[in-house]
């Protein structure tokens, strides 16, 4: 977004505060919350997860469930929405790159008769709500038949750049030309819309799967030649897909941000002294080539959201002992630090007994506001938000929301 329009719905917001004395606050027994944070909702889109509710709806319904999740935020005073834009290598805006996605018609390439995006970016800002932009890089398809993609798609034309893994199809990180493409395919966006930012989650290389290979021994034994190992040349395809990915927005739009939310955990303790008090089965640096300390420590991206989806007291990955080192981490980086929260998990059957407690999640906030680097909370994900199944998010807001709050800027 330009300049003099956030400044605009920054001030259209702030009017609506009633400030909190901390005399009043003490008395209610609560911190007194900053009149600037985080409060976010994931909005995710790939297999229809929060919108659209079921392909094939006309764009109007379309557009009334997503103004209605939109409703939903402000209810629960959240300030910001991650909406999943290009799930699998494809789009819910016109772009000249990659086709329409399957999620909005029932058929990649099917025109749904209006821009996504537009009106979502339109929309938010309407309520004073920012729109970040969350694309997934490298995830082609949750098959593995290229036959199924439409014709013209990317991954047709240049079958070289597809890995199969796990069920489903890959772009090769270690290419350079699909690191170009992606960046390309996510920049346009950015040139079109004033997003207030660019979002990546968790899927870098997939996450690994028991007696399945990733299959990149062309690229490495073209591109490899310079590393160490096969670990450090991904993890050196990552941190240029991060690094650029920064540059491109900063030069087409340098007001929108570039914020990350990876697995929460970069490395147990028991691999490097530097990881966290866990014991997590998966470790970012290791399997998925993300190196994400680094990218907060060198402030390559502007914020960071790690999702510490387990409870406090989890004996694999503690939520406090998680949060504790990614505060630690954060320090005087530069790099905003966000906690994602597991909103999904709040009442739901096979979660542990912990997320029955619908004053689980909002302990949560508790802990955090110890921190200092801790500058908010993003929830997974919409359709939570706005069932809000045992009142886990309308707790949170009783008990840490009472004032509207501005995102940060």
């Amino acid at each position: 977004m330009a300049g003099v329009s956030r400044r605009a719905f920054a001030l259209a917001a702030l009017s609506t505060l009633t400030l909190v004395t901390p005399g009043a606050a003490a008395v209610r027994g609560r911190p007194r919350r900053a009149a600037t944070e985080m409060r976010g909702m994931w909005l995710a889109t790939v297999s229809n997860r929060d919108w659209p509710s079921r392909t094939g709806l006309t764009a109007s319904d379309q557009r009334k469930e997503l103004t209605a999740l939109l409703d939903k935020a402000v209810d629960h005073r959240l300030n910001a929405v991650m909406f999943q834009v290009r799930p699998t290598a494809d789009a819910f805006w016109p772009s000249p790159f990659e086709p329409w996605s399957e999620y909005l018609t029932g058929t990649q390439g099917g025109d749904p008769g209006w821009d996504p995006l537009g009106v979502a970016v339109e929309e938010a800002h309407a309520r004073g709500l920012q729109l970040h932009a969350w694309f997934n890089p490298y995830r082609i398809a949750n098959n593995t038949d290229p036959g199924r993609l439409v014709a013209t798609h990317p991954a047709r034309t240049h079958p070289d750049w597809v890995v199969p893994y796990g069920g489903k199809l890959y772009y090769n990180p270690g290419i350079p030309a699909v690191r170009a493409f992606v960046e390309q395919a996510i920049l346009d966006a950015v040139a079109k819309y004033p997003l207030d930012a660019v979002h990546f989650d968790d899927y870098f290389y997939p996450y690994p799967m028991a007696g399945q290979t990733f299959d990149d021994d062309d690229a490495y034994d073209t591109h490899g030649g310079d590393f160490s190992s096969r670990a450090a040349w991904r993890r050196d395809n990552i941190d240029k897909l991060v690094t650029e990915t920064a540059a491109g927005i900063k030069e087409l739009r340098p007001g929108t941000r570039f914020g990350i939310s990876p697995f929460a955990v970069w490395r147990n303790a028991g691999t490097d002294s530097r990881g966290s008090d866990t014991k997590a089965g998966v470790e970012t640096y290791d399997d998925l080539y993300a190196d994400t300390r680094t990218w907060v420590q060198e402030n390559w991206i502007d914020y960071i959201v790690p999702q510490a989806y387990w409870q406090i007291g989890n004996t694999a990955a503690d939520y406090a002992k998680v949060v504790d080192w990614w505060a630690g981490v954060a320090k005087d980086t530069g790099t905003r630090l966000y906690i994602g929260e597991a909103l999904y998990q709040a009442g739901a059957a096979d979660a542990p007994s912990a997320w029955q407690d619908p004053a689980e999640l909002s302990r949560h906030l508790t802990l955090a506001d110890r921190y200092p680097q801790v500058g908010g909370h993003v929830y997974f994900a919409a359709k939570e938000v706005a069932a809000d199944p045992i009142g886990a998010l309308s707790r949170v807001v009783a008990d840490h929301y009472q004032q509207p709050a501005l995102p940060p800027g």
